[in-house]
């Protein structure tokens, strides 16, 4: 009632292949054909689709828009204060087709839901979207479930306490976290994120129109950079050989993103990758399927905050420790990460002032080592 899309386009995006099928079980749920239900004035044409993504309560919309906005693709999406948005490419089996674009905001009022616009795609592709989006946005997680295990921990329940709504940021595409993710090794977010700008810039298909203001270009496919020369873009040989080697391996299958594998033998396939080791392979575990129980516990930053103030943890105190917290240990790793990034601004207020004071009369800004000229990375690709 709320489109004009056809009772056929309506069955398709509701997942039926049949609509004799989909008649009948509408029959049975509401009791009238949906013809019938169809007799009340119908919406304005609009080639926008709009649907409510309903969640548990808390949700930490600001908090997820953060974490993306840190990490956004410039022409390939953009993170604004109140919305997502990014380019859709078209379905495999049709790669010529045009490409379309969504846009994430909160829906408003209380009934706890995102507000999801698609542009230009067919409604039979609606099902899939809204999945990858769901996954994204973690939308499907029981927040008190996931608080009543972790609390019992005292160092992560004043985390938890603070940020009731904080949920795990998956990304849209896998591949795309993937390459990310060595893009990432032993740089900065920011550095990080540079490089992964060249590599979409350069080898990224790029759109005839741009579709809303800042999408512009699709993120390159596994076949694009397969055999493709990454010297351009500034990263190390070895790096280069790593992602050229994690998209052959997805061409031939050797790895994917099936979500029903067990963590263990998803991430025993990507270890088996050059280049690729047990860090890499739990954050793209984490980021690219939304694993609830990924946990990369070579991380400096994790190792540090669970040290509360001590000397860092080894990777094996570090795991041990994190066994009580199965199976949510990425939803640790996140508070952990927010915890570690709200201490380094604390820090950094507190330092900016102190290194203004000591500034000489006359000495210009620019040569001032204030917070803000200040460059912490965070090892293992600084993703706290």
């Amino acid at each position: 009632t709320e489109t004009a899309l056809p009772i056929t386009e309506v069955a398709l995006a509701a997942g039926f292949g049949s609509l004799r099928r989909f008649n009948t079980s509408f029959r049975e749920a509401y009791r009238m054909a949906p013809r019938d239900l169809r007799r009340r004035p119908r919406a304005a044409s609009d080639e926008t689709l709009t649907l409510r993504l309903g969640y548990r309560p808390p949700y930490d919309f600001p908090a997820m828009l953060a974490f993306l906005r840190h990490r956004a693709l410039p022409a390939v999406e953009v993170v604004g204060e109140d919305a997502y948005a990014r380019v859709i490419a078209p379905p495999e089996d049709a790669p010529d087709a045009a490409p379309g674009w969504l846009r994430v905001s909160e829906a408003g009022g209380d009934g706890h839901a995102l507000l999801l616009q698609v542009h230009g795609v067919a409604p039979a592709r609606l099902l899939p979207i809204v999945a990858r989006l769901r996954r994204m946005f973690d939308l499907d997680a029981d927040p008190r479930m996931i608080s009543a295990a972790l609390s019992s921990d005292p160092l992560l329940q004043p985390m938890l306490q603070r940020h009731p709504g904080l949920r795990l940021p998956s990304g849209w595409d896998g591949f795309e976290i993937a390459v990310r993710a060595v893009l990432g090794q032993q740089v900065s977010v920011a550095a990080a994120r540079t490089l992964a700008t060249r590599l979409a810039h350069t080898f990224g298909r790029p759109l005839d129109t741009p579709l809303a203001p800042g999408l512009e270009r699709l993120f390159p496919t596994p076949a694009a950079l397969a055999d493709a020369d990454l010297s351009s873009i500034g990263v190390t040989r070895a790096r280069a050989d790593t992602l050229r080697g994690i998209a052959r391996a997805l061409l031939d299958g050797r790895v994917d993103f099936n979500a029903e594998r067990t963590l263990e033998d998803f991430t025993a396939r990507w270890v088996a990758l050059p280049g690729i080791g047990p860090w890499t392979a739990q954050y793209i575990a984490m980021r690219a399927l939304g694993h609830p129980d990924a946990f990369p516990a070579e991380d400096l930053v994790l190792r540090r905050v669970a040290a509360d103030g001590d000397a860092a943890l080894t990777t094996r105190a570090l795991s041990g420790r994190a066994e009580a917290w199965r199976p949510w240990r990425a939803y640790a790793v996140i508070h952990m990460w927010r915890q570690a990034s709200e201490e380094a601004v604390a820090a950094a207020s507190r330092t900016a002032p102190a290194a203004r004071r000591k500034r000489a009369p006359g000495t210009p800004a620019s040569r001032s080592r204030t917070a803000r000229g200040t460059r912490v990375a965070h090892p293992r690709g600084g993703h706290a």
